[in-house]
């Protein structure tokens, strides 16, 4: 039997971190006894991948449109939107116009 180190992506910790059940795909899912998180190590939507967030606001950030970040990143529209609207708690105040535009 295999054994696979599992780590919180939250708080970074190893210890405390139990099986929770499976996912609606069908992935084991974890929980972090240490910040009560639930997390899966694969997904099965590209939209929830550690690391897609980063990708998104960049691109925007870099002045590519709704649908070619979404063609870029191979995810939906309504994901990149969803995002985007969700993602201003990390922007400076000048760029919050970004999901002004959204709402």
């Amino acid at each position: 039997m295999a054994k696979v180190d599992v780590r919180c992506p939250f708080c970074e910790q190893k210890k405390p971190v139990k099986k929770h059940g499976y996912g609606k795909s069908g992935h084991q899912r974890y929980r972090c006894q240490a910040c009560k998180r639930t997390f899966q190590l694969d997904y099965a939507y590209r939209a929830c991948q550690p690391g897609m967030k980063a990708q998104l606001v960049d691109l925007a950030m870099n002045n590519a449109g709704i649908r070619d970040t979404a063609r870029a990143l191979h995810i939906s529209i309504n994901a990149v939107v969803r995002t985007l609207k969700n993602s201003h708690l990390g922007m400076s105040p000048r760029c919050h116009w970004i999901t002004c535009k959204f709402n």
